[in-house]
């Protein structure tokens, strides 16, 4: 009986599943990455804690394509099942107030060492500081589906390389594995040796950019196999390796790209408030009005910072901010989100008639830090010691709209450079949703960031690379 060789690109979360499943199904598994560190995303992930997963995850909790194909790939690999994993990895998590699963080492290093270690268990060989640039049907495989072509131009064949595998960066494997020849390969992969980890990600692409031309110069060497795995993510965290050569090998092989775009990444603001309260974090509801239409509003923690806006609520909104590029964007925030305007409105006067001498800061600090209600204050010329009873209506009205309607002057995002993930990238209407194999591509398989799925901060990024992976890796190595 033949042994299946599969090559995963990309060896992210999404990408070593991939390469565990494959292997666990009786394949032989190569696994590329470009920079010579593996799993840098990993560590960087959750404040380097890295949160797995979440209590509770739906396809509601994940933007870009369809919900359908989200719930299908959910299921055939659930948080549950991702939790009894864990265990099994000897990797004990702890559920948060939040729903967040995180290591209880609050290291995500517990994380990557456990996932290397069962992929080195199951026979998968590393290839790091190894970038696939080229991604070509083999002259001898059969004909495939319309849509296709060859991704970038041909090369020499190399045979040989040999050396090490492991997890450093070591010379590339064979052309095929262990020199099998038995079963003529579908896919030959251009391989770049990366020299100097500093000049990955040296250029940033720009948001929503929509052509991806393969880079110009020739592979130094050239890798077969039967079944390719695209896990090469998105665009975020460039320095780490992530390009978007795969969105170019993706393109030429006929797919169709939704532009991607950064997302739960942090808001640019030139309001003097950001400043004034930096360090502070208070519940807010932000609502994104564009083309004069509310386009999104997301609700969660937000914090004050030098540059502007960060945490959940900010890094959330990102991805609706550049879908929106080109048209008048304005981001709104209430800072009592449990209350509208005109309810606050009667519970001043209500606590006013109660109490005369109920003070104005003694109200606002039942809703906000003491510190954005002296900022409010301050704004709109109102003293924090004053009387409620004695604040002018027109004055009165002026506070209400700086708290639940105040324009955060949004300018811009941190990009991709702080970006957790992308949004954007293949449409899944062109891959099988029972395996995620290309349509246009038969024997290639797309999962993680390379498909036009993300997820809310959460954990649900990591759910959909332990799911897409787990789809991915199984159907590739069968």
């Amino acid at each position: 009986m033949s042994v299946r060789y599969v090559a995963v690109v990309g060896a992210g979360a999404a990408g070593l599943t991939a390469a565990l499943r494959a292997a666990e199904g009786g394949a032989r598994v190569t696994l590329l990455n470009a920079h010579p560190r593996i799993g840098l995303k990993i560590l960087m992930s959750g404040g380097t804690r890295c949160n797995v997963t979440h209590r509770q995850v739906s396809e509601r909790d994940f933007h870009g394509g369809s919900r359908a194909v989200v719930r299908r790939i959910l299921a055939a690999f659930t948080p549950e099942q991702t939790l009894r994993w864990f265990a099994d990895l000897g990797v004990e998590l702890k559920l948060e107030e939040t729903g967040k699963y995180f290591p209880v080492t609050d290291d995500a290093q517990t994380v990557l060492d456990a996932l290397l270690g069962t992929c080195e268990r199951a026979g998968v060989e590393f290839q790091a500081g190894r970038r696939v640039v080229r991604l070509e049907r083999c002259a001898c495989a059969e004909a495939e589906p319309a849509g296709g072509g060859g991704a970038g131009g041909r090369g020499r064949g190399a045979r040989g390389g040999g050396g090490g595998a492991g997890r450093g960066a070591g010379a590339a494997g064979a052309a095929t594995a262990g020199g099998r020849t038995d079963l003529a390969p579908r896919w030959r992969l251009g391989i770049e040796h990366i020299r100097d980890s500093a000049a990955l990600g040296a250029a940033v692409a720009a948001p929503g950019r929509t052509e991806w031309p393969l880079p110009p110069r020739e592979p130094d060497e050239w890798l077969e196999a039967d079944a390719v795995v695209l896990a090469s993510g998105g665009l975020s965290f460039p320095r780490t390796g992530s390009d978007g050569t795969g969105y170019a090998m993706a393109l030429a092989l006929g797919h169709t790209l939704v532009p991607p775009v950064p997302a739960l990444t942090p808001l640019m603001s030139d309001d003097p408030l950001c400043a004034r309260a930096q360090g502070v974090t208070l519940e807010a509801e932000l609502t994104l009005r564009a083309a004069g239409e509310r386009v999104a509003q997301v609700r969660g923690s937000l914090l004050f910072a030098h540059f502007g806006y960060t945490g959940p609520a900010a890094l959330d909104l990102s991805r609706h901010w550049h879908r929106w590029e080109g048209s008048a964007r304005h981001v709104v925030a209430n800072f009592a989100p449990d209350w509208r305007r005109e309810k606050l409105d009667r519970a001043w006067v209500d606590s006013a008639v109660r109490d005369r001498h109920a003070r104005v800061g003694q109200w606002l600090n039942e809703l906000v830090p003491s510190r954005i209600g002296d900022l409010l204050c301050a704004q709109v010329g109102v003293a924090r010691d004053g009387l409620s009873s004695q604040v002018p209506r027109e004055v009165r009205r002026r506070l209400l709209d700086a708290l639940t309607a105040r324009d955060l002057h949004v300018s811009g995002t941190l990009g991709y450079e702080k970006a957790e993930v992308t949004a954007g990238g293949v449409t899944l209407a062109e891959v099988d949703p029972s395996t995620l194999e290309s349509r246009k591509a038969r024997g290639v398989y797309l999962c993680g960031e390379m498909l036009d799925v993300e997820g809310r901060l959460g954990g649900f990024n990591f759910q959909w690379s332990w799911s897409s992976g787990t789809v991915a890796g199984r159907a590739a190595g069968r």
